[in-house]
């Protein structure tokens, strides 16, 4: 158990950092293929970070917190796969096809943002309710993420710039206070 608490810690701080530092850069620089890469790959690095918060609470969180980690993991795989294809597929092939997508792909993209954004409602819920982890992230979570999914596919502006730099803190903040919760039950861990 603290090595998947510990590594989702790991894992979710990573996560932080590839969502912050990008929208940071790219609010002078506009995207480039460095921020776009790091972007895609940031929501992999998410995954275990919900799965700790989830088993950090999952005790005090009951059911709820068990639905909503799964609606969440769903639609934050559903999602991730969108922001992969759109970082690093669609960027590289030019905007003239990324704004002549078929409405089938623009409905599944939006469709994947639909689900994350319901999943992490719930799962916020979950986390206000069972009041384990600090309650001004789990609020930004539960509020700046769904945001942060809708507007996905808005163009680059300081304003998703800076919005892509609250993301990735909350993320951070949410990791850190998983590590604390991991070493004040497990101990520090041993090296070598």
């Amino acid at each position: 158990m603290t090595f998947l608490l510990r590594f989702g810690a790991v894992c979710g701080l990573l996560s932080g950092l590839f969502i912050a530092l990008p929208g940071a850069v790219e609010a002078f620089t506009g995207e480039t293929a460095v921020t776009s890469f790091v972007l895609g790959v940031s929501p992999a690095l998410a995954v275990p970070l919900l799965t700790a918060l989830h088993i950090g609470q999952m005790h005090a969180a009951g059911a709820l917190g068990s639905i909503g980690y799964a609606v969440n993991l769903i639609g934050l795989g559903l999602f991730g796969g969108a922001a992969y294809a759109l970082n690093l597929v669609l960027y590289y092939l030019g905007e003239t096809v990324a704004d002549d997508l078929a409405a089938p792909t623009r409905a599944a993209l939006l469709g994947s943002a639909l689900v994350f954004t319901a999943g992490t409602v719930l799962f916020t819920i979950a986390m206000v309710r069972a009041r384990v982890y600090p309650r001004i992230p789990v609020w930004i979570y539960g509020i700046a993420l769904p945001v942060f999914a809708i507007a996905a596919r808005l163009p680059d502006t300081p304003l998703t710039s800076a919005l892509h730099v609250v993301v990735g803190a909350t993320l951070a903040w949410l990791a850190t206070a998983i590590w604390r919760r991991a070493r004040a039950a497990y101990g520090t861990p041993r090296t070598g």
